[in-house]
């Protein structure tokens, strides 16, 4: 039988590069999507993320968990404690969106660029970061430009405008030993980001579903 790989979105924005990834990277398994992008509406309205909105988010997993899931591939990364909790809740693979990613990017080298398009994503994605580096014991830098307006088009419906916004401040990143896309929304940007700058440009969703496969078929063979 397939594996079950329930998606948690927080904004329909990330759904579609998921669904391309897995259909590169694990095309037999069964995914299947839950969205609440109320999530990140209430997200963006707080500075910190508030012990309401975690229980929110560990609710909602839970949820995923009840549909016989074999795995959960969250997909917005705005909600590092939360999922932290889930993670420490579930008996089954959780996997964080740029989990992967990061550890792809420390392996290139000491300076590391992001480019960014959600801004309350960021605090939490950095200590994320510094955690991935830390554990790695080298010394490496993490430097973060939030394209704000980059969202806002995409949100919209307009690929294209978000994808030259976002490649338009790639080459500040020139002479970085890699550069991530931070969100799955921002992966749609990788061609035209890859066109203007020359290092490693890194997407979340192919690194996670690489992961998250990985995950679960040892957890099958354990």
């Amino acid at each position: 039988m397939p594996r079950r790989i329930v998606l948690l979105h927080a904004t329909p924005v990330a759904m579609a590069p998921v669904q391309t990834a897995f259909a590169s990277e694990w095309a037999e398994a069964e995914t299947v999507n839950l969205l609440d992008d109320g999530l990140t509406i209430d997200r963006a309205k707080e500075d910190e993320l508030s012990e309401k909105l975690i229980k929110r988010f560990v609710d909602f997993g839970r949820y995923a968990y009840s549909m016989d899931a074999d795995g959960i591939l969250i997909t917005c990364s705005a909600f590092g404690p939360a999922i932290d909790k889930l993670v420490a809740a579930l008996p089954i693979p959780v996997l964080r969106p740029n989990e992967a990613m990061f550890q792809q990017a420390i392996a290139q080298g000491s300076k590391i660029g992001m480019l960014a398009t959600f801004a309350p994503a960021v605090s939490t994605m950095t200590e994320e970061f510094n955690e991935f580096v830390k554990a790695t014991g080298r010394d490496v830098t993490l430097d973060t430009i939030v394209v704000a307006d980059a969202i806002d088009a995409l949100r919209k419906g307009d690929a294209e405008t978000h994808n030259r916004l976002v490649a338009a401040r790639a080459p500040e990143f020139a002479g970085y030993d890699a550069v991530m896309l931070a969100h799955f929304s921002t992966s749609r940007a990788a061609e035209a980001v890859r066109a203007v700058i020359d290092v490693p440009v890194l997407a979340a969703p192919e690194a996670a579903v690489q992961k998250m496969r990985t995950m679960v078929e040892g957890q099958a063979k354990g």
